[in-house]
C-alpha cells in the first residue's frame, strides 16, 4: 500500500475562463496546485483583473466539450431544473 501523499504546489495558482457576460462580470475557475481541483467564481471585470495579478494566476486553455455526464458546474445547474 503506497501511503505517499501527492505533492501539490500551493504557490501554483489557476484561471480558466468561462464566460466575460454582457452584464460586465466574468465567470471563471479558480484553482490552487492542481488546476482539475476548482471552484467556480464570478467578479466584475476590474475585480477579475485584480485578482488574478494578486494570485499572478497561469491563464488555461478553455474546456472542451465531451458529452460527459459527469461534466457540468455551476452554471449549468442554475440553467436547468432537477426533480
Amino acid at each position: 500500500m503506497n501511503t505517499e501523499k501527492p505533492e501539490i504546489d500551493v504557490n501554483l495558482k489557476f484561471v480558466r475562463l468561462i464566460e466575460r457576460r454582457p452584464d460586465g462580470f466574468v465567470e471563471f475557475e479558480f484553482a490552487i496546485g492542481e488546476p482539475d481541483l476548482c471552484v467556480e467564481l464570478l467578479l466584475p471585470e476590474e475585480g477579475f483583473r485584480q485578482f488574478c495579478r494578486s494570485n499572478a494566476v497561469q491563464f488555461l486553455p478553455p474546456r472542451e466539450a465531451t458529452g460527459s455526464d459527469w461534466e457540468w458546474g455551476l452554471r449549468e445547474a442554475t440553467r436547468q431544473r432537477f426533480r
